[in-house]
C-alpha cells in the first residue's frame, strides 16, 4: 500500500466521523482511531437507597464555561477572522503530530516573517511512525503559526496563515 493511499484513507475516515477503522491487507494491518471535538463527561448522582445512578450526558464545554464567556470567545473569534480573511491558510492534509523542525537539533523550517515559495517544507506532520513533509501550496510570508510544535493535528486543521502579497 502505498503512503498517498494511506493519507488518502486517513482523509475519508476523518471526514466520515467514524471513531475506529482497522483495515487488513495482506502484510499490512492498519488501524485508524479518530476522536470527537467535544468530549463528554459523566456525571453520577446519587439515589435514594444509597446506589449511584448516571445522569444525561452533556458536553463538557457547556459544563465548564459560562453563558457570558461563550458570547465573549464567539466574538473575539469573529473579529480576528475579519483581521485573517486576507491570508490564506496553510492546513493539514492528514491527521498525526505537527513538528515544525525536521528533528530536535535542527532549526524550524519556517519562522514568522520567513518568504515561502510554493513547494518549500513548512512542516513535518508524523502519522503512524512516518514523517510526511508538508510543502507549501502557496508563496508568501509566513504571518502565523496556528499549532504548537509536537502537537496533535486533524485533517484540513490550519497550520500557517501567509500573506500572499
Amino acid at each position: 500500500m502505498e503512503l498517498k493511499e494511506i493519507q488518502n484513507l486517513i482523509k475519508f475516515v476523518a471526514k466520515s466521523g467514524a471513531s475506529e477503522v482497522k483495515l487488513e491487507m495482506d502484510d499490512i494491518k492498519i488501524t485508524i482511531k479518530t476522536t470527537s471535538e467535544e468530549k463528554e463527561t459523566t456525571i453520577l448522582q446519587q439515589i435514594p437507597m444509597g446506589g449511584m445512578q448516571q445522569a444525561p450526558q452533556m458536553p463538557a464545554q457547556q459544563m465548564q464555561q459560562p453563558v457570558a464567556q461563550q458570547d465573549t470567545a464567539v466574538a473575539t473569534e469573529a473579529a480576528s477572522k475579519e483581521d485573517d480573511s486576507k491570508y490564506i491558510t496553510v492546513k493539514s492534509p492528514i491527521i498525526g503530530t505537527f513538528y515544525r523542525k525536521p528533528s530536535p537539533d535542527k532549526p524550524v523550517f519556517a519562522e514568522v516573517g520567513d518568504e515561502i515559495k510554493e513547494g518549500d517544507v513548512v512542516c513535518v506532520i508524523e502519522a503512524m511512525k512516518l514523517f510526511n513533509e508538508i510543502e507549501s501550496e502557496v508563496s508568501g510570508k509566513i504571518v502565523k503559526v496556528l499549532v504548537d510544535d509536537a502537537s496533535p493535528v486533524e485533517f484540513d486543521q490550519p497550520l500557517f496563515l501567509v500573506d500572499p502579497s
